[in-house]
């Protein structure tokens, strides 16, 4: 009997050594990535919460927060910025080269690496995406950043683990633009972008089997109007110091929620785990209770939002949506605009929305992006006398009953659409109301469900203003491309413009294309800086204020390090682990 266990005992031995032996053998083919951080530990499920529900999975089409911030953790791009550094720094690209006139690079790949389905990558799927997100009939978000006039850049393949990029000229931020772009499994998706049914692919409702990525975990189930889940990526690239696999959590959650209040209290009762985005009066409520509740929360200072009105000036309205039209001569008024921010109170916006943790905004780049921020735009304090007189110059005037109205004798009335789920933005719709009364502009505010809201701005345009933020995931201006350009797929005052619709906006088209191909950072600079001078006196949006970030986490959550570049809290989720209590 102990002779029949001793022989039992040796086999199984034996196979778990030849299976060690197998694992080990086959991770020294794979040209992995290793982590720097704290070596943690296997196990355990990380819980998030989310103000509105993910639209889709599809990195090619996804442009709402939700969507973007579950997708990007199943996904993975060539060259990476580090959230914390803000330096480039090697992905699925082990290294890279730029020729002498900067119109080539060299993209080496890792080899041996696979997608969470366990199909080999390389080049050919390199090649494939970018074949995709060049497409103009796609209409990725992705083709404003790969096109320099009019011009696409090249992808060809050298060899199966080498991809060259050639420019159509230089670009000052070149490896900065790889970040944005998530590499696709052409096994999975080249029949679907053939069909041309690309744009539709990978929704929520889509097998787990059916969809594949790079990142450190993929799609496990979803539950509509519940949850998100991923699950941890076996084939993962990365390992950490001591050549354990990453990631070390075993699922994440993504867990949907009311309100940011509701957010708040499920961090308070430590149903999740990290809580973004916070606002500054739940900072302060939750502040009380880090040490009992064992939880820390951090005030990173400003960071890259910047929150704004926005008022229609789409061109496709007319007869299809006539008030909104009749309205948008208004709109159009650059006085009427003018009238609008002088008329606003950001003092009061970042003291009482904010409660100081934040600061006023008169264009779009912020205090926490050092680098490029124009430190000459002027801020005048609210003025309704500058404002009257604005308005007054265009045209318009007073009953006497004190309501504006225009030259037709019409009164000046207009909704402000804003998502429901963000008490910040709802409350500076509140508060624009409330300064725009004292105009004698009548306005009325309308909390819409997230993706109504979006669905009313970007696509069926059926608003007149709205109150809503972007963030930049750099702090290099190309990546907002997409926004000012006047053909970019977020152009948000005038989306589909075939060309520029105003002498100003052909100016911003003008110095947005210059200042990629300077190389030149003082000169570079120069020519952003009068971007801001023309969004801050044109006022396609007008800029109100910018949150600092705000931030929490479970204190056992290791590896846990905060930035101000979006994503926040995630941007090196397969380091994190949980530490014994």
């Amino acid at each position: 009997m102990r002779r029949d266990i001793r022989l039992i005992l040796v086999f199984l031995a034996l196979v778990t050594g030849a299976l060690w032996a197998q694992t080990k053998a086959a991770a020294a083919k794979e040209e992995l990535q290793r982590t720097t951080g704290e070596v943690g530990q296997y196990g355990g499920r990380l819980v998030i919460s989310q103000r509105a529900e993910a639209k889709t999975l599809n990195p090619v089409t996804a442009i709402d927060r939700p969507s973007r911030e579950v997708m990007y953790r199943t996904q993975a791009d060539l060259i990476h910025i580090n959230r914390v550094t803000q330096r480039t720094e090697p992905a699925l690209a082990k290294s890279w080269t730029a020729s002498n006139d900067g119109l080539e690079y060299a993209l080496r790949l890792r080899r041996g690496i696979r997608f969470s389905d366990g199909q080999p990558f390389n080049a050919d799927d390199v090649v494939f995406s970018f074949q995709v997100y060049l497409d103009q009939n796609v209409h990725s978000p992705q083709r404003d950043l790969l096109i320099a006039r009019d011009q696409k850049i090249t992808v060809q393949k050298a060899d199966p683990y080498t991809v060259v990029f050639k420019l159509a000229r230089p670009d000052a931020a070149a490896e900065r633009l790889f970040d944005s772009v998530v590499v696709l499994p052409k096994h999975l998706l080249e029949k679907a972008y053939h069909d041309g049914t690309l744009g539709q692919a990978w929704s929520l409702t889509t097998p787990p089997g059916q969809i594949a990525g790079l990142g450190p975990f993929r799609l496990k189930n979803y539950v509509p109007g519940e949850h998100i889940t991923l699950e941890r990526n076996p084939y993962y690239w990365k390992v950490d110091a001591k050549d354990n696999r990453l990631p070390y959590l075993n699922e994440i959650t993504f867990l949907v929620v009311a309100s940011e209040d509701a957010e708040a209290i499920r961090f308070q009762t430590g149903d999740t785990d990290v809580i973004s985005r916070l606002n500054s009066e739940n900072y302060a409520l939750l502040a009380k209770d880090q040490q009992s509740r064992g939880y820390t929360l951090e005030d990173l200072g400003p960071g890259l939002e910047y929150n704004f009105i926005l008022f229609n000036l789409n061109d496709d309205t007319r007869g299809r949506l006539p008030d909104i039209a009749r309205k948008q001569a208004w709109f159009r008024e650059v006085k009427f605009r003018q009238a609008v921010s002088a008329a606003i109170d950001r003092s009061d916006i970042v003291r009482l929305v904010y409660q100081g943790r934040g600061e006023p905004l008169w264009a779009q780049v912020t205090a926490g992006n050092k680098l490029w921020l124009n430190t000459k735009i002027p801020k005048p304090a609210r003025s309704l006398n500058r404002a009257r007189e604005l308005l007054k110059s265009a045209g318009f005037t007073w009953n006497k009953d004190g309501k504006l109205g225009d030259h037709n004798g019409q009164l000046v009335e207009f909704s402000i659409v804003s998502s429901s789920s963000n008490s910040q933005r709802m409350q500076i719709a509140n508060m624009v109301q409330q300064d725009l009364a004292r105009l004698g502009i009548e306005v009325s505010v309308v909390p819409l469900e997230f993706r109504s809201f979006l669905e009313r701005v970007t696509q069926t345009h059926e608003y007149e203003a709205a109150v809503m933020g972007l963030v930049n995931g750099d702090v290099d201006p190309n990546p907002e491309m997409n926004v000012w350009m006047s053909s970019g797929a977020t152009h948000l005052w005038n989306l589909g413009e075939k060309k520029p619709a105003t002498p100003w906006e052909e100016e911003i088209d003008k110095l947005m294309e210059q200042q990629i191909v300077t190389l030149n950072y003082p000169a570079r600079k120069k020519l952003y800086d009068r971007v801001q001078e023309i969004v801050a006196d044109e006022l396609p949006i007008i800029c109100v204020a910018s949150p600092d970030i705000l931030v929490g986490s479970k204190k056992n959550l290791g590896n846990f390090r905060p930035a101000i570049l979006d994503p926040y809290t995630l941007h090196n989720v397969e380091e994190l682990f949980w530490k014994p209590k």
